[in-house]
């Protein structure tokens, strides 16, 4: 039986975006890495079974933001932009609601990422159009996995409705939002969690600033 190398890619059609992103983080991270994290990064959303279409170009996706968080970790303390991770179970409502919205909010001066500690297929239909009511466009988003990259390089973690599944790293600042799921829920329901959603996240873009 052969044994696969530490660098064999899961899917060949992986080998493009491996050196995609091999050249655009050259001389941070060496391509090794890259087409492990990539190869890692494709096992997770493909198993089990759970993202079916367009998988080699989420798995890219997922592998740029995991890169760019490990760059974070290791850059020197203070720089680039603020930092925070919105977590819940599916990554399909709530934490997703958030992160885009603190995005739109934030122009730029704050980095939101979401993940999900069991993440569904797809983002929910009903969170989409009621971001694109606010002019938020969510055509780029997917459910992604926690990983360990991600959860290091945030400054803060706000955690919605994970439970005991949600992480614990020592040294970051942990808040708890207790929001109502989106899941299976009408336009008007989910219109109203976004609204209350978007009241808590002008609120922590205000305490940011003042630090």
């Amino acid at each position: 039986m052969t044994v696969p190398s530490a660098t064999e890619l899961p899917d060949e059609r992986l080998a493009a975006g491996a050196a995609r992103l091999a050249v655009r983080h050259a001389g941070r991270f060496s391509p090794e890495t890259v087409r492990d994290l990539l190869a890692d990064s494709y096992r997770r959303l493909a198993e089990p079974a759970r993202v079916r279409t367009h998988l080699v170009v989420l798995a890219e996706r997922l592998t740029e933001e995991r890169l760019a968080a490990l760059a974070h970790v290791t850059s020197d303390p203070g720089e680039g932009p603020r930092r925070v991770l919105f977590v819940c179970s599916r990554n399909a409502g709530r934490s997703q609601l958030a992160a885009a919205l603190l995005t739109h909010r934030a122009a730029g001066r704050v980095t939101a990422t979401s993940a999900g500690t069991e993440p569904a297929a797809e983002t929910d239909p009903n969170v989409a159009q009621a971001l694109a009511e606010l002019g938020v466009d969510l055509a780029e988003v997917f459910p992604k996995p926690l990983t360990d990259e991600v959860v290091r390089a945030a400054d803060i973690v706000i955690t919605m409705g994970c439970g005991d599944a949600c992480p614990v790293v020592p040294g970051r600042r942990y808040l708890d939002w207790p929001v109502a799921d989106p899941e299976g829920a009408p336009p008007a329901t989910v219109r109203r969690i976004r609204d209350d959603i978007d009241s808590r996240v002008t609120e922590l873009l205000a305490t940011l600033n003042d630090h």
